[in-house]
């Protein structure tokens, strides 16, 4: 039966792709990528030829009906994005739901996701924690955070390099400046960075260090 494959691939270091992830990657019909310019670097590293087409933020409301159609007409698909797993603060919650309210297949594998490395590598309680991914840019960001202070769970968060002082200063005006908390960045890459300590060290770190790369913050519950 064809069906829709969801493929983690890797979030920095290109050897972090499973071998099945590979094998399925060569022997679908399509490839969904959100930027098929950073896909076909790793495609071309695993000698992988299968086309790819443009799967994104901008196009996944319209694209998602016309894909269906191609697998319900035999073609296997899978859907990849820049780094980690789709659907996962990434591309890909929409193609699924159209895909099960069709009753076409839905197959997702295991892999990279940054969240998790960073939450072990945190030092913080892991045996129960909510992900938060992207809060809002501006409308009801405030609102989320505040919503958060009384919570017991471990949480996590992805941030740009752009607003992850923000981030820190607006977690610590709310939870305090002694919550503990971990910070992660370019995870698996050469310049990958562990920093861990109270929300208040957090903040005082980019006073004298300009934030570079994609961030996780891991943060204490209550």
């Amino acid at each position: 039966m064809s069906r829709l494959y969801l493929i983690p691939t890797p979030i920095g270091n290109l050897k972090d792709i499973t071998l099945r992830a590979i094998e399925i990657l060569k022997e679908v019909d399509l490839v969904l990528a959100e930027d098929t310019r950073k896909s076909a670097i790793l495609l071309r590293h695993y000698d992988i030829s299968t086309s790819l087409s443009s799967h994104h933020k901008f196009n996944e409301h319209r694209e998602s009906e016309r894909i269906c159609k191609q697998i319900a007409a035999g073609k296997n698909i899978a859907l990849i994005t820049d780094a980690g797993t789709p659907g996962i603060s990434d591309p890909g919650f929409l193609l699924v739901r159209t895909c099960i309210e069709k009753n076409i297949e839905v197959e997702t594998l295991p892999g990279a996701t940054a969240f998790i490395p960073a939450l072990a590598n945190s030092a913080l309680p892991s045996d129960r924690f909510c992900f938060e991914g992207f809060l809002p840019q501006k409308k009801g960001r405030m609102k989320r955070i505040r919503n958060l202070e009384n919570e017991e769970r471990t949480m996590i968060f992805y941030e740009s390099p752009h607003r992850i002082k923000k981030l820190v200063t607006q977690l610590a005006e709310v939870f305090g400046t002694e919550r503990k908390a971990s910070l992660s960045r370019e995870l698996t890459k050469i310049h990958e960075e562990n920093i861990r300590g109270s929300l208040g060290e957090l903040e005082a770190h980019f006073d004298d260090s300009q934030a570079r790369g994609e961030y996780v913050l891991v943060v204490a519950g209550k």
